[in-house]
Formats: C-alpha cells, structure tokens, sequence
C-alpha cells in the first residue's frame, strides 16, 4: 500500500470523489423516496441479470456453478436489498433517550444521519454479494458510494459497473475499475467511511492506509473458522453439513469450516462420514457443473502447496475422489482432500485455506478443544454440532469468533437481522440488516433544551445555593 501511485490514477479516483462531494454539497443525502428507489432498482436489476451474471462470474473462475452463483450471489443480495428497502424508514427515525431528572424537562433524542460518501472494497470470492450487501447500508443510511470490485473477477466486475449504472447516477453510486494501483489509491481517498473485504494481511494495510485521512473502516476479513463435533452428536449428519460448507464454491469462502475437531475415538468415523456426504453431494468431480473450480492459476498453486507441506511436515493424506477420475490442471478443479495428524507448525494450521482441503483435528474433552480454539486468532465464525444445550453454552463461553452457526454451517450469514462481522484478526465492525445502517450512519445525540428549565441553577456565581445542589447529587 505504500507504493508510489501513477499521478493518472490519482487524479482519475480524486475527480471521481469530487464529483460525489459536489452532489452532496448540492443536494445534500439521499432523500428517503431516493434510497427506495435505488433499492428497488438495484433488486430488480440482479433479478433481470442473474443469468449474465452467472456466465459472467463462471468465466471468471474457469468454471463456478450456476446455482452456486445465484443462491449466494443473486438471491442473498435480492434479499438483503428488499430487506433494507423494507426496514429503513424505522431505522432512521429518531429515538427517544432519556434525560437525568435534574436536566428535566430537557428532551434527548438520537439522529441517524449518513456520513456523506462511502468507499467499498469487493472482493473475487463471492463478486456480487460481498459489494453490494454493504451498499445495500450504504444506500439506506443515505450515502453515496464509490465502489472497487476486484480486479480477479473483471468480467463480473464489468458487469457489475454495467448494471449499477443502469439504475443509478455516478454522482449517487461510483464504479472504478482497475488492479492494485488502483486499489491502493482507492484506499488513500479521504472517504467518510471505508468498507473492506477481504484477506487479513491486506486488512492491515488498508486500515494504515485508512489513518493517513482518519476514516474509520469497517474490516471484514477471514481466519481458520472451525467445527466443533460433540460426541452427543450423530457424526454423519455433522460430517454432511460439513461438507455441504465447506464445499459449496470448493471451500472459496470466508466462512467456510476451515478445520474441524472431532473427539479422538471418532475420527475414523467421521473421516468415513465425510467421504460418504461428498460422494452424496459430487458423485463426480472433473465435469460435474455442480463443483466450483479454484479462481486463478495462483490461488491453485498455493492449495497444492499447502497439501504437500502438510504431508512432508507428517500429515496424512486423503484424497476424496469416488470416480477416480483424472483433472486437468488448466481446469483448476481440486479433488476434496481431508489431512489428519497435522503438526501445529505445518502452513495448513496457520494460513487460511480457502479451497477444498480439510484438517481433522482430535481432541479430548470439550475443554480441550476450546483451549485448541482460544489459542488462535479470532476466526470468523464458529460451528459447534451438539443437542446438548448446557454443551452449546460452554462452547460460546469459552472462545469467541465473529459468527456462530449451531448444528449448521454458513446460514448464520444469510440472516438479515443478525449482524455479520468479525472480531479481532477475522475483522472490525458489521453489516446486514440494520447493523449495516448503523454503520453507515453517524449517531447524532440532541438535546433540546425547554423553554422553562433550571439550568440557572448550575451557572456562577457558585455559593450556598450550589453546595446544597452538589451534596445532594453526590450523596
């Protein structure tokens, strides 16, 4: 983030943002009759598109599954958009606070008003959902918004442009275009408010890139999300909802189980239970129009890198492949892996694996794998299996991540009223629902004072009259 940034680029980002700056100046926020129809609009423009979309982004990635594309993509956002379109109207209302008695009949109230022009950082993993459900706050709340999708998707990107300016002025809603120079001046603007999705190394950039200019950020990141199976719970059916998370858009999401803890005299079983779920799900792999390829060369590159590292520091290796089919390495497919007996110090047990390859991690007792847990970074969500609730109780006690799902994996995502961020490493702030209105607007506390008050009796020149006030609010 520290490179030296081409003057054009620059000045290209900066027109951009003055733009924005003099249609507020001019107009001021969204009106609310405005933010309505630019939901609508936006909803109903995925809607038009979702198939463009779903070519769009199974080009980018070599292939991705249709469905995959519209269920995550399409319709999560839909619903977020209709959601936020539904809701807004109360969310900004002003609230009602109360006032200390010795301030009465003083009036206290909560304004939430937007903060003037938004910055959006998408990323390639999920192109369409991860930038436009935080403009769906943005756009509530009031703001106008410039946007960066990512440069790995650029067809999807492209798109993306296309449609937003189908329903939108660029004064109310920007796209710009372009690689990391880009990125990295698109950063450096003096936003209002900066949203960032994305890895956790370039997290940390972004928000010291962000503190040059004091715009706060909103961090949503990644880590080693984990599943935590209790023996009370049926292994198979946790070894499905397992695999159904992990390998829904081949494990390239940010809160897919990263590694998974099953007590020790389980294993077997559960590894046994898993291969079973993918066989159920991908009966075939190479073809099958079901199973997401890996993004791009570097992103394949690298999972097959961790998989050999994992079996030279000692790991065991098991490759899911029923067909026992053959891939061809241009297409970027990568049969599920599960790696058991991993050493700590193998790259798998501290990088985010993002793709196909699963750690089975043993433990114990319940105790046992929370301290597992807690040792680590913060992830961004957690996945206990148990129908024990004083179980379920402990788990939540004892460790903390971004999200939880009990008994499931990734729904707790697609909630609009609950708030969906991340904690410490996996990330800072949230979004969804009203959660994304709030942090898009500034709480603005007011007070109003009454036409017949007693603030007379706090003002100089202090004596007796204020001693007796003073002892008796400190009595």
């Amino acid at each position: 983030m520290h490179d030296a940034l081409p003057d054009p680029v620059r000045d290209r980002l900066q027109a951009c943002l003055k733009a924005q700056r003099a249609a507020l100046a001019d107009h001021g926020p969204l009106s609310p009759e405005r933010r309505a129809a630019c939901l609508d609009g936006l909803a109903d423009a995925l809607i038009r598109h979702a198939d463009d979309f779903a070519r769009a982004t199974a080009a980018d990635f070599g292939h991705r599954s249709f469905h995959e594309t519209k269920l995550a993509d399409i319709y999560s956002v839909v619903a977020a958009l209709r959601h936020a379109r539904k809701q807004f109207r109360r969310w900004m209302k002003p609230r009602r606070r109360p006032i200390e008695w010795m301030f009465q009949p003083g009036r206290g109230c909560v304004l939430y008003q937007p903060l003037g022009v938004v910055g959006i950082v998408g990323p390639w993993n999920y192109p369409v959902q991860l930038t436009l459900s935080p403009l769906a706050g943005a756009l509530a709340a009031g703001n106008r918004a410039m946007i960066k999708p990512s440069e790995i998707t650029p067809r999807t990107s492209a798109l993306l442009e296309q449609v937003i300016g189908e329903v939108v002025d660029p004064s109310e809603v920007a796209v710009v275009q372009g690689g990391p120079e880009v990125a990295r001046a698109f950063v450096r603007l003096k936003f209002d408010h900066l949203f960032f999705t994305g890895s956790t190394s370039t997290g940390r950039q972004v928000m010291q890139a962000a503190a040059e200019n004091l715009t706060p950020v909103t961090l949503e990141l990644g880590g080693k999300s984990p599943a935590l199976v209790m023996a009370d719970y049926p292994v198979d059916k946790a070894a499905e909802r397992i695999a159904v998370g992990k390998l829904f858009s081949a494990g390239q999401t940010c809160i897919a189980p990263d590694y998974v803890l099953v007590p020790r005299d389980r294993q077997e079983a559960f590894i046994a239970a898993f291969r079973d779920a993918v066989a159920r799900l991908y009966p075939t792999l190479a073809a099958n129009p079901d199973y997401t390829a890996i993004v791009n060369e570097r992103h394949y590159e690298r999972l097959q890198h961790l998989v050999a590292n994992a079996r030279s520091c000692g790991a065991s290796v098991h490759e899911i492949n029923s067909g026992g089919e053959t891939f061809d390495p241009a297409q970027r497919k990568i049969a599920p892996v599960v790696l058991t007996d991993v050493p700590d110090h193998a790259l798998v047990m501290s990088e985010e694996i993002f793709g196909p390859v699963l750690p089975v991690v043993a433990y114990d007792d319940v105790d046992d794998a929370c301290r597992f847990i807690a040792a680590r970074p913060h992830p961004l969500a957690l996945y206990p299996f148990s129908h024990d609730r004083k179980t379920i109780d402990r788990i939540l006690e004892r460790t903390l991540s971004g999200g939880v799902a009990v008994n499931e994996t990734l729904l707790h995502c697609v909630q609009e009223e609950l708030p969906f961020g991340g904690v410490g490493a996996s990330g800072m702030g949230a979004y969804h629902g009203e959660a994304g209105f709030l942090t898009f607007s500034h709480a603005r506390s007011v007070f109003h004072q009454a036409r017949f008050n007693g603030a007379g009796m706090t003002s100089p020149p202090y004596g007796s009259r204020m001693n007796r006030l003073l002892s008796m609010l400190l009595r």
